[in-house]
C-alpha cells in the first residue's frame, strides 16, 4: 500500500475497533455483513484455486495465502487441505504453517465457526493438541479485512469478497472505506474496496484470485479500479460465469472469476462457462482455459468458450468482456485499424437549453440571417433527411455572440423572452451572454457534408446530409474531408460498426442502443485509400439502398471477418 493509505490504516484503528464493537443502538459492520453472504460452491472453489496457482505442487508453506470473507470456510477449508498435502510432498513441518494462511471475518461468531473447521480439518489429517490450536487461532482472525490488508504483503489473495452497495452500509463507515479506498467511487458496490485491498497487498508476482460480480469491469464507478488494475498489473483470466449455478443460493448479480497478477501485463486468456461446466472434471477445465491458443480451440469442452486476447485495455475504458469471440474480435480490430476519428470528425448538434425559445418554424420570426435549418431526429425516419421546417434561432456568427443592437428583431425576440432565459444556468454563468445557446454554433461545419446518427436506436442509422441544415442536438454527426461520406455511411450501417457501438455502450430498456460520440469515437475503419474499387462502389450502393445486408456483406470482406467469426461475436 501506499504510504498515504498505511497511515489511513494507522490513523483508522480507533475506528475500526468501534466498528467491530457492537455498542447499543449503533449500526456497526457486522450488523450489515450478512447481506453481502454468498457461499461459493465447492467445484468452483477447486477451479479458482487451480487457475491461481495454489496448488499442493508448490511450496506453499513458504507462501502467504489471505481469505479476506471466510464466511463458512468455503474457499479455507480447501486451501487448508492443499496446504497440508503441500507440506507432505515437499517435506515441510505444519510448524512452518503458522504464517502461511491469514482468513478474515468480521465478527467473532463467525470467526469462531472459521477457527473450529480449520481445527476439524487438522484433526481429520492427523494433527492434534496444542498445534491444531495454535494454527486454527493464527490463520483466523476476527478483524475487518479493510482496515488490516496493509500489514502484511501476500502471494495469494482468494476468495468470494462480499456484496455490499455502499448506501447499506452505516454512514461514518462508508467514508472510512471511502478515504481508504480511492477506487471506491460514486455508488460503487463494497467489493471494490476489497479489489483494491487484495491489489495492493500483493507482492511482485502475487495472484489476486476473485468469483465477483463483473459490472465494474464495464460501469462507470468502476472506472478507478479499472485505472488502478491497468497501471501496475496484469489481468492473467477472465471467466463468464453468468449462466453458471457457482454459489449455493441463487444471486442476483452476473459472476466472474478475475485472476490477477502483480506483474506487467501480458496476453489474458478470456472465457465463458455456461451450465455444462458443472459436470466437466476440473482438470480438464483447467487444462483447457490454461491451454496454448492453438490447443483452446482444438480441443473444445462443452459450454465452454476460450479466446486470447494478446493486448489489454489501458487507462480507465470499460472492459467489454461480453464473450470470449466478440472480446477477442474487437481487440483485434483495434489493433489493425485506426479509430474513425483519424479520418473523421465526430460531434454532438446544438443544445438550447430552452428549445421552446430557440427552435421556430417561423420564418420571419428573426432577421433572415439569424435562422438556420435545424435537422432533428424525426427529420431522418425515412433515411434521408426531409427537413421539417424548424429553424434554429441562431445568435452566433463566426466572431461569436453577436451583438443584438444589430439586429432589431431578434433583440426584441430575446428581451420579450429574457426572464426565462436568464433562468437558464448557461445565463447565469454569463450574465452578459445570457441570451446565448448553450452550444456555441460551429459555423465550420455549416455548408458540409455529414452524416447524422440519431442518438437512441435498436440499430447504427446514418443518413447523409449535403450541408443543407445543422444538427439538433439529439443527432451526432461525422463529419470528413478525406471519406466519400455515402461509403464511410455504408462502413458505418453495416454490422461491423453496430459491432463496435454494440461492445461499448450498455442497452437501456427496451433494448435500445445510445449511438453517443464516446461509442461513435471507438468504431475502427480503414484508411480510405485501402478500400478496393468494387467495395467503394459497392458500399456507396448499399448506403443509398439502406440495404443493411448487403453493406455488411462487403464489409466483412474489407476488413477480412469470417462471417461465422461476426455471428458468434454478436451473439450475445
Amino acid at each position: 500500500m501506499t504510504d498515504r493509505q498505511t497511515a489511513s490504516s494507522i490513523s483508522t484503528q480507533g475506528i475500526q475497533l468501534q466498528l467491530l464493537t457492537p455498542s447499543p443502538g449503533s449500526p456497526t459492520i457486522a450488523a450489515v455483513e450478512p447481506k453481502g453472504v454468498v457461499y461459493t460452491k465447492r467445484w468452483v472453489v477447486e477451479l479458482i484455486l487451480d487457475l491461481s496457482g495454489y496448488s499442493p505442487e508448490r511450496n506453499l508453506a513458504a507462501a502467504l495465502a489471505v481469505e479476506p470473507a471466510a464466511g463458512d470456510g468455503a474457499f479455507l477449508g480447501p486451501m487448508i487441505e492443499r496446504l497440508l498435502e503441500s507440506c507432505r510432498r515437499v517435506g515441510r513441518s505444519l510448524s512452518d504453517c503458522r504464517g502461511s494462511l491469514l482468513a478474515y471475518e468480521l465478527d467473532e461468531l463467525s470467526a469462531a465457526r472459521a477457527r473450529a473447521l480449520a481445527k476439524n480439518i487438522l484433526v481429520q489429517h492427523g494433527v492434534t493438541g496444542r498445534l491444531a490450536d495454535e494454527l486454527a487461532e493464527g490463520w483466523v482472525v476476527a478483524k475487518d479485512y479493510l482496515f488490516d490488508a496493509g500489514n502484511r504483503p501476500a502471494d495469494f489473495v482468494i476468495g468470494n469478497p462480499p456484496y455490499v452497495r455502499l448506501e447499506d452500509i452505516p454512514e461514518e463507515t462508508a467514508i472510512v472505506y471511502r478515504n481508504m479506498y480511492p477506487t471506491m467511487r460514486g455508488r460503487a458496490d463494497l467489493y471494490v474496496a476489497f479489489f483494491e485491498a487484495a491489489l495492493r497487498q500483493l507482492k511482485p508476482g502475487g495472484v489476486c484470485a476473485f468469483i465477483c460480480a463483473d459490472r465494474w469491469m464495464r460501469n462507470q464507478y468502476g472506472a478507478e479500479l479499472r485505472q488502478l488494475v491497468t497501471s501496475a498489473y496484469s489481468i492473467d483470466m477472465l471467466l463468464s460465469m453468468h449462466t453458471v449455478n457457482a454459489f449455493d443460493d441463487e444471486v442476483d448479480a452476473y459472476p466472474a472469476v478475475t485472476i490477477i497478477r502483480h506483474m506487467k501485463q501480458e496476453s489474458v486468456v478470456v472465457a465463458s462457462a455456461g451450465p455444462e461446466a458443472e459436470r466437466v472434471q476440473t482438470n480438464r477445465l483447467v487444462a483447457i482455459l490454461k491451454a496454448e491458443p492453438k490447443q483452446m480451440s482444438s480441443r473444445p469442452l462443452p459450454g465452454i468458450r476460450v479466446a486470447q486476447v494478446r493486448h489489454w485495455f489501458k487507462g480507465a475504458d470499460p472492459w467489454p468482456c461480453y464473450s470470449p469471440d466478440q472480446l477477442a474480435l474487437l481487440r483485434r480490430l483495434e489493433d489493425q485499424y485506426p479509430p474513425l476519428e483519424a479520418s473523421a470528425k465526430v460531434g454532438i448538434g446544438v443544445a438550447t437549453g430552452n428549445d421552446s425559445v430557440y427552435i421556430t418554424q417561423d420564418p420571419n420570426l428573426v432577421e433572415p440571417s439569424r435562422l438556420l435549418k435545424l435537422a432533428l431526429a424525426k427529420d431522418l425516419s425515412s433515411g434521408t433527411v426531409q427537413w421539417s421546417g424548424h429553424y434554429l434561432v441562431n445568435p452566433w456568427d463566426s466572431e461569436g455572440l453577436v451583438n443584438l443592437n444589430a439586429y432589431p428583431k431578434l433583440k426584441a425576440y430575446v428581451e420579450y423572452h429574457a426572464s426565462a432565459l436568464r433562468k437558464r444556468h448557461t445565463a447565469e454563468k454569463n450574465t452578459a451572454g445570457w441570451y446565448k445557446t448553450i452550444d456555441r454554433v460551429n459555423h465550420g461545419l455549416l455548408g458540409k457534408h455529414k452524416l447524422y446518427i440519431p442518438d437512441i436506436k435498436n440499430t447504427l442509422e446514418p443518413v447523409l446530409d449535403r450541408g443543407e441544415t445543422y444538427p439538433h442536438h439529439n443527432l451526432y454527426f461525422v463529419q470528413s474531408d478525406e471519406w466519400d461520406l455515402e461509403v464511410l455511411g455504408g462502413l458505418l450501417m453495416s454490422a461491423i460498426g453496430q459491432f463496435f457501438v454494440e461492445s461499448y455502450g450498455v442497452r437501456m430498456r427496451g433494448g435500445y442502443l445510445r449511438f453517443q460520440a464516446q461509442y461513435l469515437r471507438r468504431i475502427r475503419v480503414p484508411a480510405p485509400h485501402t478500400i478496393a474499387a468494387d467495395h467503394v462502389q459497392g458500399l456507396r450502393n448499399a448506403f443509398r439502398e439502406r440495404n443493411r445486408q448487403l453493406a455488411t456483406q462487403i464489409a466483412l470482406e474489407v476488413y477480412g471477418i469470417d462471417p461465422n467469426l461476426m455471428e458468434a461475436a454478436l451473439e450475445h
